[in-house]
Order: structure tokens, then sequence, then C-alpha cells
């Protein structure tokens, strides 16, 4: 594989692992007789797995800006 190829790779995977958490805590708060038990740490978690989520699509922006 040439390195333009390994890099659109990885920033494929890095988008894709930045997205996976925040999707599987929203279909957890979707439970409507779960919601007194993960209210309180939905709220803080939900800030992280924004920024996770923008982290991951920096980094992809960084590696496709290098092929």
């Amino acid at each position: 594989m040439t390195d333009s190829a390994i890099i659109a790779i990885a920033a494929a995977i890095s988008i894709a692992f930045s997205t996976i958490g925040p999707g599987l805590r929203q279909g957890i708060a979707r439970q409507p007789d779960a919601a007194g038990e993960i209210r309180s740490s939905l709220i803080i978690s939900m800030a992280m797995m924004e920024a996770l989520t923008i982290y991951g699509l920096l980094i992809a922006f960084m590696l496709v800006a290098k092929v």
C-alpha cells in the first residue's frame, strides 16, 4: 500500500472510532425506564463525547491534509 492509502484509512478509522461512543450512549439514553439512573452521568459524558468527536474529526482532517 502507498503512504496516501494508509493515511486515508487512518482518517476513516479515526472518524469511525470517535463516533461509535456517542452513538452507543445516545442509544442507551433513549430507554425511558433507565432515565433516572443515567441522567446525571449522561450530561457529563455527552459533553466529553462531543469533544471526542470533534477531536476525531480534527485528526482526520490533519491526516487527509497529508495526502
